[in-house]
């Protein structure tokens, strides 16, 4: 697929970090095309990246994909002043916008594929949930994990809901492991280390671990009852970590998050 003709609507952070990842994964930057009303942007992407630049408005040509990638509240204006070839995969990194909405602002006979990213994708790290219906056949989900996957793991969902669930676990997720970050470093100064050595230890402790979940094929559970010691010092920081019922605290916090989800959803009348 390296020469799979790509053309991204917007040329944001989300997008800067596929087409990184597409090209060092060896796809040729010359099938790469973004669509970008920014000149000093679609300059930077032009010579970070050697792909082609166009300002909207103009047609598309060629492309086998397009990727939304715009802030949701542009989507209208985006796809309205866009046409969007008939035959090609469209993948949407848009929050909040249904498959349902997407297809209405589309030509008939265009495949949709939604998905949820998250901001690790900027160093190859991140994880993205996707779905689909029935009309996107295997063909077209296996170029939609070459595009995404330029950025990290993907995972299909088996229903559209479901994007909201991947919002609040994996979307927000990583600013609640830097809350984390954050509180252990603060935790580290209150017991009389200097700040910025609390906060190496607290960045570096959390990259180690995060490699480990990574790396490492046993479940969450199992890694951290290897590193708890009975009557040990680790126990005793997680008992009061699940006196204050951790489990649920979380649980909460991802509830209220795709909660929110959801009711930023937008529905087709107001989406534009």
């Amino acid at each position: 697929m390296r020469r799979l003709p790509i053309h991204f609507l917007g040329g944001g952070n989300m997008a800067d970090a596929l087409i990184g990842g597409l090209i060092a994964a060896g796809h040729d930057a010359g099938c790469i095309a973004v669509t970008e009303p920014d000149a000093a942007r679609a300059d930077a992407l032009r010579a970070q990246h050697g792909v082609r630049t166009q300002m909207p408005g103009e047609a598309i040509a060629e492309a086998a994909v397009v990727v939304l990638a715009v802030k949701p509240q542009q989507a209208g204006a985006a796809l309205t002043t866009t046409r969007v070839p008939a035959s090609c995969l469209f993948i949407s990194i848009a929050a909040g916008l249904r498959c349902d909405w997407l297809q209405q602002q589309l030509p008939d006979g265009v495949r949709v594929v939604r998905s949820m990213p998250n901001t690790p994708a900027r160093l190859g790290a991140g994880v993205t949930g996707l779905w689909a219906d029935a009309s996107v056949d295997d063909a077209a989900r296996a170029q939609a994990d070459y595009v995404l996957g330029a950025a990290g793991a993907t995972v299909w969902l088996q229903d559209e809901a479901q994007i909201n669930a991947v919002t609040a676990l994996s979307g927000s997720g990583p600013a609640y492991v830097f809350a984390l970050g954050e509180a252990m470093a603060e935790a580290g100064e209150a017991l009389g280390l200097p700040r910025d050595t609390a906060e190496t230890l607290a960045r570096h402790t959390l990259i180690g671990a995060g490699r480990l979940l990574a790396e490492d094929d046993a479940a969450p559970g199992t890694l951290r009852e290897r590193v708890t010691s009975k009557g040990g010092t680790t126990a005793a920081a997680l008992d009061v970590l699940h006196s204050g019922d951790l489990a649920g605290l979380v649980a909460r916090a991802m509830a209220a998050a795709e909660a929110r989800a959801r009711a930023l959803s937008a529905p087709p009348s107001s989406a534009s």
